[in-house]
């Protein structure tokens, strides 16, 4: 049963009612998953290990975590026989439980995730001839309330914590086959002819699930910091992009302390229409926003701030609105690439998506002005997995839905 117990945390209107933090499990086993290998070690010691010892099952246990990507001790081969059974009795390998998942036509994928503790939320991979990006959730449901945003209907639950943050990553790379297979005996130097990694599909992560990343901001730097790790998921910082909506607070902290690229939901030029589809514009207005993006460290020519604008037919689409897009973004000599996006329609949306040629026309006036505005194709619209789209399928399908469609599958397999 989901813990419904209300707590206060920073939000769009100080304070907002979530949910606490998880439950610790029913059989008192800890969770490894979110844990760096210092963290691990500290537990093992705790659990009766002398400190040497700790530490070297610390690194071993860690590098089949988040390398090799094992679920089960019995799997680490080069710890001995007689301490799995230990491990197994004191800790587990998580992952976030698989509801449902969805291919679309274009080869987009969105899973259906469950918590340990009955919430839900969702990811998303989007495969592309020449990179392979997966979305990332950071909370369950959202604080923001971006009209134009599905999630934004959903009252925020809680936090995903480190693990479950992390844990998506490796969800996928258990679904997409992306683990380095052969014999592992743990040496220095491992037997390449033994040791291979096949496939390399997810190459991208986006921070642009369901939730604001900075409002969870130290389980998402922590998660990503394992991520990064080179000793494990080893994907580079460069390949990473955390997307705010305009928490100008954490801006620089996401910069300095976690130091992936920034995307920032901008959508608007004025203060009238940004209040109104982004509200969170109330609190840190638009030239606070650009003037922290001016500020973001590494931001640059090579590292270029990305500025996402949904195109919204008669709301943000004019050739007006394009010329003062440009004027902002020269006037704070911003490095920037404007990613425009058509709009996503859901059930109950108050907009409509501008046209093809009001969007070419924007985007070819962005151009012009020297700023790069390519048009974002929308994928996985057919399973709701769109930008803007999500919003966990618990709010649309029933229990007993679900099962149908399941028992329908399996015999049609």
């Amino acid at each position: 049963m989901a813990d419904t117990t209300l707590m206060s945390i920073p939000g769009q209107v100080d304070p907002v009612p979530v949910a606490r933090e998880i439950t610790p499990r029913a059989d008192g086993r800890v969770d490894l998953i979110g844990l760096p290998k210092k963290d691990i070690a500290v537990l093992f010691e705790g659990a009766g290990l002398d400190a040497r010892q700790a530490k070297l099952r610390a690194k071993q246990v860690y590098h089949w975590l988040y390398h090799r990507g094992v679920t089960d001790f019995e799997a680490m081969t080069d710890i001995a026989k007689t301490m799995r059974p230990w491990l197994a009795e004191r800790f587990v390998i998580g992952r976030p439980d698989v509801v449902e998942a969805q291919h679309s036509t274009d080869g987009t994928r969105k899973w259906l995730l469950k918590t340990p503790d009955g919430h839900e939320f969702e990811m998303v991979f989007i495969p592309d001839a020449d990179r392979g990006t997966l979305c990332v959730s950071s909370q369950v449901g959202c604080t923001l309330n971006c009209t134009f945003c599905h999630t934004g209907t959903m009252r925020l639950v809680r936090n995903l914590t480190i693990g479950e943050i992390v844990g998506q990553v490796m969800l996928a790379r258990d679904a997409l086959g992306e683990w380095p297979k052969g014999k592992m005996d743990f040496a220095e130097v491992e037997d390449e002819a033994e040791y291979t990694a096949d496939g390399r599909l997810l190459t991208n992560i986006v921070m642009m699930g369901m939730g604001e990343p900075l409002y969870n901001f130290d389980n998402v730097r922590d998660a990503l910091k394992l991520v990064m790790d080179g000793d494990g998921l080893a994907l580079s910082k460069r390949r990473i992009t955390l997307s705010t909506s305009g928490v100008v607070p954490a801006m620089a902290r996401c910069g300095e302390e976690i130091g992936v690229n920034l995307a920032v939901s901008l959508h608007a030029v004025t203060k009238e229409i940004r209040d109104e589809i982004v509200p969170i514009n109330r609190k840190y207005g638009l030239e606070q926003l650009l003037q922290a993006c001016a500020d973001y460290p590494g931001a640059s020519n090579a590292r270029r701030i990305t500025f996402e604008y949904v195109m919204l037919k008669d709301k943000n689409d004019s050739d007006g609105d394009a010329r003062e897009l440009v004027r902002l973004l020269k006037h704070y000599k911003l490095p920037a690439k404007v990613n425009l996006i058509p709009f996503n329609p859901w059930p109950g949306a108050a907009y409509d998506c501008s046209t093809p040629e009001r969007i070419k026309r924007f985007s070819d006036i962005v151009f012009e002005g020297g700023i790069s505005a390519p048009v974002r194709t929308p994928r996985g619209r057919d399973i709701d997995a769109a930008c803007g789209q999500l919003k966990t399928t618990a709010e649309k399908k029933s229990r007993a839905q679900r099962d149908r469609e399941e028992a329908e599958a399996a015999a049609g397999a």
